[in-house]
Protein backbone atom coordinates (compact mmCIF):
# COMPACT_ATOMS: atom_id res chain seq x y z
CA UNK A 1 0.00 0.00 0.00
CA UNK A 2 1.39 3.37 -0.97
CA UNK A 3 0.56 6.39 1.18
CA UNK A 4 -1.39 9.24 -0.44
CA UNK A 5 1.58 11.61 -0.73
CA UNK A 6 3.29 9.13 -3.10
CA UNK A 7 1.26 10.64 -5.95
CA UNK A 8 2.88 14.05 -5.35
CA UNK A 9 6.43 12.70 -5.57
CA UNK A 10 8.63 13.04 -8.63
CA UNK A 11 10.13 10.02 -10.40
CA UNK A 12 13.40 10.14 -8.42
CA UNK A 13 11.61 10.35 -5.05
CA UNK A 14 9.18 7.60 -6.04
CA UNK A 15 12.15 5.31 -6.68
CA UNK A 16 13.51 6.12 -3.20
CA UNK A 17 10.05 5.58 -1.69
CA UNK A 18 9.71 2.21 -3.46
CA UNK A 19 13.13 1.10 -2.24
CA UNK A 20 12.28 2.16 1.32
CA UNK A 21 8.97 0.34 1.11
CA UNK A 22 10.69 -2.87 0.02
CA UNK A 23 12.93 -3.04 3.12
CA UNK A 24 10.70 -4.60 5.78
CA UNK A 25 13.00 -5.27 8.72
CA UNK A 26 16.20 -4.38 10.51
CA UNK A 27 18.08 -7.47 11.64
CA UNK A 28 20.09 -6.79 14.79
CA UNK A 29 22.87 -9.37 15.13
CA UNK A 30 22.60 -9.42 18.95
CA UNK A 31 19.41 -7.65 20.03
CA UNK A 32 19.28 -9.41 23.46
CA UNK A 33 22.53 -7.63 24.37
CA UNK A 34 20.61 -4.32 24.28
CA UNK A 35 17.56 -5.39 26.31
CA UNK A 36 19.05 -4.35 29.65
CA UNK A 37 19.50 -0.79 28.43
CA UNK A 38 15.88 -0.82 27.22
CA UNK A 39 14.97 -1.68 30.82
CA UNK A 40 16.95 1.34 32.01
CA UNK A 41 15.00 3.58 29.63
CA UNK A 42 11.76 2.21 31.09
CA UNK A 43 12.95 2.64 34.69
CA UNK A 44 14.14 6.18 33.96
CA UNK A 45 10.75 7.11 32.54
CA UNK A 46 8.97 5.58 35.53
CA UNK A 47 11.25 7.57 37.86
CA UNK A 48 10.76 10.73 35.78
CA UNK A 49 14.55 11.06 35.50
CA UNK A 50 15.45 12.80 32.24
CA UNK A 51 19.20 12.38 32.79
CA UNK A 52 18.88 8.59 33.14
CA UNK A 53 16.52 8.38 30.15
CA UNK A 54 18.87 10.43 27.98
CA UNK A 55 21.92 8.37 28.93
CA UNK A 56 20.09 5.08 28.32
CA UNK A 57 18.51 6.27 25.05
CA UNK A 58 21.94 7.38 23.85
CA UNK A 59 23.47 4.05 24.84
CA UNK A 60 20.68 2.17 23.05
CA UNK A 61 21.13 4.17 19.84
CA UNK A 62 24.90 3.68 20.08
CA UNK A 63 24.41 -0.05 20.58
CA UNK A 64 22.19 -0.31 17.52
CA UNK A 65 24.60 1.68 15.35
CA UNK A 66 27.55 -0.41 16.57
CA UNK A 67 25.75 -3.71 15.91
CA UNK A 68 24.93 -2.51 12.40
CA UNK A 69 28.35 -0.91 11.90
CA UNK A 70 27.08 2.52 10.91
CA UNK A 71 27.90 6.05 11.99
CA UNK A 72 26.77 6.81 15.56
CA UNK A 73 24.08 9.37 16.30
CA UNK A 74 23.78 11.81 19.21
CA UNK A 75 20.59 11.45 21.27
CA UNK A 76 19.14 14.30 23.30
CA UNK A 77 16.09 13.87 25.52
CA UNK A 78 14.25 17.13 26.05
CA UNK A 79 11.62 17.84 28.68
CA UNK A 80 8.25 18.86 27.11
CA UNK A 81 7.16 18.17 23.54
CA UNK A 82 6.58 21.21 21.38
CA UNK A 83 2.94 21.68 20.47
CA UNK A 84 2.15 21.81 16.78
CA UNK A 85 -1.04 22.81 15.07
CA UNK A 86 -3.14 19.67 15.45
CA UNK A 87 -0.65 17.63 17.47
CA UNK A 88 2.73 17.34 19.14
CA UNK A 89 6.26 16.71 17.93
CA UNK A 90 7.37 13.34 19.33
CA UNK A 91 10.87 13.12 17.90
CA UNK A 92 13.18 14.73 15.38
CA UNK A 93 16.11 13.42 13.36
CA UNK A 94 18.50 15.93 11.81
CA UNK A 95 21.70 15.73 9.83
CA UNK A 96 23.54 18.59 8.22
CA UNK A 97 26.61 16.84 6.80
CA UNK A 98 28.99 18.83 9.04
CA UNK A 99 28.34 17.46 12.51
CA UNK A 100 27.21 14.12 13.87
CA UNK A 101 23.56 13.30 13.10
CA UNK A 102 21.21 14.05 15.98
CA UNK A 103 18.03 12.57 17.40
CA UNK A 104 15.83 14.61 19.71
CA UNK A 105 13.00 12.99 21.64
CA UNK A 106 10.75 14.54 24.24
CA UNK A 107 9.92 12.99 27.57
CA UNK A 108 6.71 14.83 28.48
CA UNK A 109 3.50 15.47 26.59
CA UNK A 110 2.81 19.03 25.45
CA UNK A 111 -0.72 19.28 26.75
CA UNK A 112 -0.60 17.75 30.24
CA UNK A 113 3.18 17.66 30.70
CA UNK A 114 3.00 14.00 31.77
CA UNK A 115 5.86 11.58 31.20
CA UNK A 116 5.13 9.68 28.00
CA UNK A 117 4.38 5.98 28.12
CA UNK A 118 7.40 3.70 27.77
CA UNK A 119 6.24 2.04 24.55
CA UNK A 120 5.49 5.41 22.96
CA UNK A 121 8.87 6.79 23.97
CA UNK A 122 10.78 3.74 22.77
CA UNK A 123 8.90 3.58 19.46
CA UNK A 124 9.58 7.28 18.91
CA UNK A 125 13.30 6.77 19.57
CA UNK A 126 13.39 3.77 17.24
CA UNK A 127 11.44 5.71 14.61
CA UNK A 128 14.20 8.33 14.58
CA UNK A 129 16.88 5.61 14.56
CA UNK A 130 15.25 4.16 11.42
CA UNK A 131 15.53 7.58 9.74
CA UNK A 132 19.25 7.45 10.60
CA UNK A 133 19.56 3.92 9.23
CA UNK A 134 17.88 4.95 5.99
CA UNK A 135 20.76 7.36 5.38
CA UNK A 136 23.65 5.35 6.84
CA UNK A 137 22.84 1.65 6.42
CA UNK A 138 20.77 1.74 3.24
CA UNK A 139 22.40 4.92 1.89
CA UNK A 140 19.14 6.49 0.76
CA UNK A 141 19.22 10.18 -0.17
CA UNK A 142 15.84 10.69 1.58
CA UNK A 143 14.00 8.96 4.40
CA UNK A 144 10.32 8.65 3.58
CA UNK A 145 7.55 7.33 5.81
CA UNK A 146 6.51 4.19 3.96
CA UNK A 147 4.87 0.98 5.08
CA UNK A 148 8.34 -0.58 4.95
CA UNK A 149 9.70 2.21 7.15
CA UNK A 150 7.11 1.50 9.85
CA UNK A 151 7.75 -2.24 9.58
CA UNK A 152 11.46 -1.58 10.16
CA UNK A 153 10.57 0.44 13.26
CA UNK A 154 8.38 -2.43 14.51
CA UNK A 155 11.05 -5.01 13.77
CA UNK A 156 13.51 -3.14 16.00
CA UNK A 157 10.91 -2.81 18.76
CA UNK A 158 10.00 -6.50 18.58
CA UNK A 159 13.65 -7.56 18.83
CA UNK A 160 14.36 -5.26 21.79
CA UNK A 161 11.20 -5.80 23.83
CA UNK A 162 10.39 -9.43 24.63
CA UNK A 163 6.90 -10.56 23.64
CA UNK A 164 5.69 -10.88 27.26
CA UNK A 165 6.53 -7.23 27.92
CA UNK A 166 4.81 -6.11 24.70
CA UNK A 167 1.54 -7.78 25.64
CA UNK A 168 1.23 -6.20 29.09
CA UNK A 169 -1.82 -3.93 29.31
CA UNK A 170 -1.24 -0.19 29.57
CA UNK A 171 -2.61 1.43 32.71
CA UNK A 172 -5.10 4.24 32.08
CA UNK A 173 -2.85 6.90 33.64
CA UNK A 174 0.13 5.54 31.69
CA UNK A 175 -1.47 6.34 28.33
CA UNK A 176 0.11 9.03 26.24
CA UNK A 177 -2.45 11.51 25.01
CA UNK A 178 -0.31 12.07 21.91
CA UNK A 179 -0.58 8.40 20.97
CA UNK A 180 -4.28 8.58 20.10
CA UNK A 181 -3.39 9.84 16.62
CA UNK A 182 -1.33 7.35 14.64
CA UNK A 183 1.73 8.82 12.94
CA UNK A 184 1.58 6.33 10.10
CA UNK A 185 1.17 7.67 6.63
CA UNK A 186 2.40 11.18 7.24
CA UNK A 187 5.20 12.38 5.02
CA UNK A 188 8.47 13.24 6.61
Amino acid sequence: MKFAYYQRLGRKDRAIYDRSDSIREVRLPDAPALRDVVGVVKAGLQADDRVVVEAAAGKLALGITQLLEVEPVVVTVLPVRPALRGGELHGLYTRDGRSRPRIRVWMRTARHKRVVAFKTFLRTLLHEVVHHLDFTLWEMPESFHTEGFFRRESSLFNQLVPEAARSLPVAVDDRDEGAAEPRRGFPR
